[in-house]
Order: C-alpha cells, then sequence, then structure tokens
C-alpha cells in the first residue's frame, strides 16, 4: 500500500537525480519538469540563483535612516531629480499638459460654480457648530479649496468645512475657551469671547496640519489603512446624530451652553427637553419651513441625478427666502429671531494662532487630522478606482496638512474633504481639480460683494442646513444588514464603534472603533484552526481533509498547515495543535478523542505557505518544535517558506535544529521526499522489499 501510494503521491515529482548538466539544464524548463528529484531550499538556490545582489555603497557614518536621506537628496539635487520631486508635490504639473479644455472645462466650470453655491450656506452653518462667527466658515471655504487644487491627486475631491470635524473641534473649542457662567455679555465681550474661540479653532487646524505633515515626513500614509470602512462609517453616522442633537437649541430658539464630554448628547437632549417650553414660536416655524423645503430638495437631487442637468441649489434658495422674509418682516425685531448679523469685508490679516494653547489641544489635534486624512483618502480612492487613475496617500498627507497649516494663518478652522460636496460635484459634471478654482470664486464673491445680504439670515436655517446635509450620513444605517450578510465580525466593529461615538464622544468613540478593529484582526488569528491536508486522487493537489473524504492518507506521514501568521499572540495555540497533532505530548484536543490504533507519526510536513511573518517568539517556538520532534524520532520537514520567514528562522538558529535539506520549496517536493524515507525506513525494518506491495 505504502509503495502505490508513493507512485500516486510522487509519480510526477519524484524520479532520478539530476547530476547530468543537460538533466540540469532541463530542470529549467517548465515543459520538462514531470522528471525531476524533489527541490529543496538549498538546490533551488544552486540551480536557479537568488536575487541579484545590490551594490555595496561606501560606508558613511551616520545612521543608515540618515544615510538614505542623504543619497535621495543628492539625487533630488540633479536637474532630473528636482523635475521628479516638483512634478510630485505639483500635481497640476502632470494633469494639467494633458487638459482636455474643449471637454472638461464646461464640466468643471458648471461643477465648480454649483459647489461654490453650496459652500456658502453650509461654510456659515458648519462654522456654528465649530462655535465661531459665521463667516470664518466662508474662509475655511475659500483657502484649503485653493491649497488643495494645487496640491492634491483625488481629481473628483471637493475638500472645505466638514460637519464631523466641525463638531469635534467645537468641543475642543467649548472646553478650552468655555462661555462664562455669568452671561449677559457686553458687546465687547462677547468680541473678545469670539476672537479667542477664534484662535483656539485655528490653533486646532494649526496643530492638526502640523501632525499630517510630519507624518508625510515620516512616509505614514499606510496608517490610513487603520480605519477601516465600518469604522469610519460607524463615525460619521454617530456624529451626524450628535449634529443633529446639537442644532436643536437653534431650531428651536433656545439660548442653552453647549455641553462637551462623554455623554454630551444625552445631557443636550435633557436641557432641550427641560427647557421646552421657553422655545420660540417664529423660530420654531421657520425651522419646520426650512427643513419642509431642504429635504425633499435632497430627496428629488438623489431620485433624479441623472435627468438633472444641475442639482436644485436647496440651501441657497432657502437662503435667499428665509432673508429675504426676515428683511421684510423685521423678525429679529419683533420676535427676537437670531440672525447672522454683520460679516466682516474682505478678508483677515494672516496672524500667527495663538500656539499657547497649542500643548492642550495637540491630543485634541490627533483624531482630528486621522479623520481628515481617513475620510479624505477614502473618498478619493472610491473615485479613483471609478474613473481609472490612482492617488498618493502621502501627497494627500501633504495637501491637507498644508492646506490645514496655511488656512490657520487665516483664522480657518479645520478642513477635509466632504461627503455631500464631492457627490455633488461628480455629479455635476467636475472633472479635474480645477473646479475647485471655480468654487473658489463663487466664494470670494460672496466674500466681497454679497456681505451685507446675509445680515438677515436666520440662524435656525443654518442649523436646518446642517441637519439636511447628514442626509447622506444617517442612511449609512441602510448598509447594516448586507454587513451582518458579509461579516458578522464587521456588524460587531460598526455597532460598538457607533455606541461609543454616540455615548462617549466623536473622538473617544474613533479610539475605541480603532481598537476593536484591531483585535478583532488579533482574534481571527487566535481562531485559526491547522489544516492536517491529503492528496486528491489522480491530482497533484494537497487539500484539507475535512473538506473531502476521498483524499489519499499515508499512515505514518502527516501533512499540517497553518494558516496565519506566527507571532507572540498565536505562538501558544500553534504549540497545542501541533502538539496534539504530532503526539509530542498527552494533551487532547477538546471534543475529540485520539485514535489509539492509528500508526504514529513518522515524517511531518510543516507547510509554511500561509504564514505570511514571524516575529522572534514564533521562530523560536519553531526552532523548538523541531527540536521535540529529534527527540520523539520524527523526521520534520518545512515546506512553502516565503523568504522574510526563513529569513527570521535561519537567525533564530533553525539549521542547527535541521539540515538543508529538510526545507522544501513545495509540499508536492516534501512529500515525495518523505515517501521515500518512509519507503527506506520500511524496507530496513521489515527486511524485503516484495512486503511493501
Amino acid at each position: 500500500m505504502l509503495q502505490g501510494a508513493k507512485d500516486k503521491m510522487s509519480g510526477p515529482l519524484a524520479s532520478g537525480t539530476c547530476s547530468d548538466p543537460e538533466e540540469v539544464s532541463d530542470l529549467k524548463s517548465p515543459l520538462s519538469s514531470r522528471f525531476r528529484e524533489p527541490l529543496t531550499h538549498a538546490r533551488f538556490q544552486e540551480l536557479f540563483g537568488g536575487a541579484e545582489p545590490e551594490p555595496e555603497l561606501p560606508a558613511e557614518p551616520c545612521l543608515p535612516c540618515l544615510c538614505r536621506l542623504r543619497r535621495r537628496r543628492a539625487s533630488a539635487c540633479s536637474g532630473p531629480g528636482a523635475w521628479r520631486v516638483l512634478l510630485a508635490r505639483l500635481p497640476p504639473l502632470r494633469w494639467l499638459p494633458q487638459y482636455r479644455w474643449r471637454a472638461w472645462l464646461l464640466g468643471d466650470a458648471v461643477a465648480g460654480v454649483t459647489v461654490g453655491v453650496v459652500h456658502v450656506p453650509q461654510g456659515m452653518a458648519f462654522a456654528l457648530l465649530t462655535s465661531v462667527p459665521p463667516v470664518f466658515g466662508l474662509y475655511t471655504s475659500f483657502f484649503p479649496v485653493l491649497i488643495y487644487s494645487l496640491l492634491g491627486t483625488g481629481r473628483h475631491l471637493s475638500t472645505g468645512t466638514f460637519a464631523v470635524l466641525s463638531l469635534m473641534t467645537g468641543s475642543v473649542v467649548e472646553r478650552v475657551v468655555p462661555e462664562p457662567l455669568a452671561g449677559n455679555l457686553s458687546g465687547i465681550e462677547r468680541e473678545q469671547l469670539e476672537a479667542r474661540r477664534v484662535g483656539a479653532a485655528a490653533a486646532v487646524a494649526f496643530g492638526s496640519g502640523a501632525l499630517m505633515l510630519g507624518m508625510f515626513v515620516l512616509q505614514l500614509g499606510v496608517l490610513s489603512t487603520f480605519l477601516s470602512e465600518p469604522v469610519i462609517k460607524a463615525l460619521t453616522s454617530g456624529a451626524a446624530l450628535h449634529v443633529l442633537v446639537s442644532q436643536l437649541p437653534s431650531l428651536l430658539g433656545l439660548s442653552l451652553p453647549r455641553q462637551i464630554g462623554c455623554f454630551s448628547l444625552f445631557k443636550t437632549l435633557a436641557a432641550v427637553l427641560s427647557a421646552l417650553s421657553q422655545s420660540s414660536p417664529a423660530e420654531v416655524t421657520i425651522s419646520a419651513l426650512s427643513l419642509v423645503l431642504l429635504v425633499p430638495v435632497k430627496e428629488l437631487n438623489v431620485r433624479f441625478r441623472d435627468r438633472l442637468l444641475t442639482p436644485i441649489p436647496g440651501e441657497v434658495v432657502m437662503v435667499l427666502l428665509a432673508t429675504v422674509l426676515c428683511f421684510t418682516s423685521s423678525l429679529d425685531t419683533r420676535y427676537n429671531v437670531q440672525v447672522v448679523g454683520p460679516l466682516p469685508g474682505g478678508f483677515p490679516q494672516p496672524l500667527l494662532p495663538t500656539l499657547d494653547e497649542l500643548p492642550r489641544i495637540l491630543a485634541d489635534s490627533l483624531p482630528i487630522s486621522l479623520v481628515t486624512f481617513a475620510v479624505s483618502t477614502s473618498l478619493a480612492s472610491i473615485y479613483a478606482d471609478k474613473y481609472s487613475y490612482t492617488i498618493e496617500p502621502n501627497q494627500e498627507l501633504l495637501a491637507h496638512g498644508v492646506s490645514n497649516l496655511i488656512s490657520s494663518l487665516f483664522s480657518c478652522f479645520p478642513n477635509s474633504a466632504t461627503l455631500a460636496t464631492t457627490s455633488l460635484l461628480v455629479d455635476a459634471g467636475g472633472n479635474t481639480q480645477l473646479a475647485g478654482l471655480f468654487s473658489c470664486a463663487v466664494v470670494l464673491a460672496a466674500l466681497l460683494w454679497l456681505r451685507p445680504f446675509f445680515y438677515y439670515l436666520p440662524k435656525a436655517v443654518l442649523a436646518c442646513i446642517n441637519i439636511s446635509s447628514m442626509r447622506q450620513m444617517f442612511f449609512q444605517m441602510q448598509e447594516l444588514p448586507q454587513l451582518w450578510h458579509i461579516s458578522h465580525v464587521d456588524f460587531a466593529v460598526w455597532i460598538v464603534t457607533w455606541v461609543a461615538v454616540v455615548t462617549l464622544n466623536v473622538d473617544l468613540g474613533l479610539a475605541v472603533g480603532v481598537v476593536v478593529s484591531m483585535m478583532t484582526v488579533v482574534c481571527r488569528t487566535q481562531r485559526v484552526q491547522c489544516l492536517e491536508l491529503g492528496l486528491a486522487e489522480g491530482t497533484e493537489l494537497y487539500r484539507p481533509i475535512r473538506e473531502s473524504r476521498k483524499l489519499l492518507q499515508v499512515p505514518g506521514l502527516c501533512i499540517l498547515s497553518y494558516p496565519a501568521p506566527l507571532y507572540f499572540a498565536t505562538r501558544g495555540q500553534f504549540h497545542r495543535i501541533l502538539e496534539w497533532h504530532l503526539g509530542l505530548g498527552e494533551r487532547i484536543k477538546p471534543g475529540s478523542v485520539p485514535d489509539k490504533g492509528a500508526e504514529p507519526v513518522r515524517v511531518a510536513i510543516l507547510d509554511f505557505s500561509g504564514i505570511t511573518f514571524v516575529d522572534a517568539a514564533g521562530a523560536r517556538e519553531v526552532v523548538q518544535l523541531t527540536r521535540r520532534c529529534q527527540d520523539d524520532g520524527i523526521y520534520l520537514l518545512l515546506a512553502q517558506c516565503n523568504a522574510l520567514v526563513l529569513e527570521t528562522l535561519t537567525r533564530a538558529r533553525l539549521l542547527d535544529s535541521v539540515s538543508p535539506e529538510q526545507l522544501f520549496v513545495s509540499v508536492q517536493d516534501a512529500a515525495a521526499h518523505a515517501l521515500e524515507r518512509l519507503v527506506r525506513g520500511r524496507s530496513i525494518k521489515s527486511g524485503s522489499q516484495e512486503v511493501l506491495g
């Protein structure tokens, strides 16, 4: 039986030796690979050679990272090198020469003007979330958009004010510069309070921009992968609920202090319910009429986006109607309706933010910078895949870092890509970053010539614009049934993150979501099962035995595959599983009974193809396993170790326990060698080859 198994399992793999030079040359031909000896790693390197050795560089008396930086700078100092750096850091130099003026210019102009028109009311609305005067929302809708158009790689990305970031920044501003308990501030005291809050918001933008620039210098664009899609969607959905609750006082005309910290959402709800009898009927009416107009318009834009030449600007229409109504009816004086008031003309003078508060807000700037980068990169990647171009995560770090850093000098608060305006820009026909320049032109016109018009704009309308802009984030919850069907683990991550964001706060909820998401990865690696492999009859494929009963197993041979990284968190499980399969200890696998009549394992093959990396603890575990197999008389073979794993095992002195002939390039080669060893061992033990038949 063993000889028949050898013929089936190693027929196409095992034959004579390759000592002849012609056979060696034939070995390199795929057509002649049917007749060859089993390949070990050492034999493979001898026949095919390794990677090309890198040319040795002269030693430099400094750290390796400094050496690489010096060489990179030296190469950039040449003419072609400097031009390559300039092309990489200024994307318009790449796409502008290829710009199709006749085909794209009209679409960019229409999309840019459309987005700019929406930026004006939304910028002022999101400024209220940030606890700064509305005009600073217009500044944040101008400078960051202009800078990103010059540095960003997302052709269809629309940047500016974002409700989630405004909410997070507003919490920091309220904590750093709280409202005086006495209230009833004079005009001068109110101006001083607003100036301090503007400085705090600009300091948050400065800190987040500096952090993103630091991440760019360290080339940490890969950090965006740690914020998974369930975490981002749960974060934005939970933040949308925070936005809704935080705008209730403005909708009802209540002057309530803003709640910050953990459970702020529930504190705000309690305060609103307790003061509900003091709400203003005029502002409640304005809010109701605004929502009745805005929500259906949003729905029409989504339902008929393919039929409309350009989306209906519901926010602009609402602003016009409400402003005219408030002015003609004198609602601000007759019914005490809160209005935007006077807006300063022109632009603010460049001013370095008050860095005295920077140490206090630096910890708050980190989650803001992470959310900025994650949301912007995710949106840019979605449209880059759709329109067949690539984005550069590290260049995005530079673009958003410089955008926040420079705009903070003009009293802007943190900004990022926005979900609503990005979708609007794409639907309106935007093609490149040139649309951002048209958007800036619209905001600039509003700042220079339309300021007096916004004096009578009710703040309740801005609150309604905030709430209606959250529509897309609320509807993300509709994806939960599909997410549950695809992955229960991702569904759990979504729910835990959402609950943490709602109950605690946006920044703490983000931290909880990232930790839970990372823990699920660790738990998944600890719950993998070691698979015992067998040969499918008539093939050279080794499949898990539990998948089919028609798999060939050889007595005395055990082929195991461990499909997970081997590191400190999985070494214990790896030890227990292999101990049970190879019979190295007395432990019994839970829920199973060992077969007392089974032949003990004489040769074991470990398939390392599923082990992507090994750390020091995992490497030592493999070395200890090889020594235990030696002591118990088990001949251990390792197959399909990738270069990184093999290098780590070698550094852990694996070759002190096994010979290079026990390392194979494939499971098939290792199985052929194992069968030959079993045949020879059985022949010597029985004294006659005929017994094997």
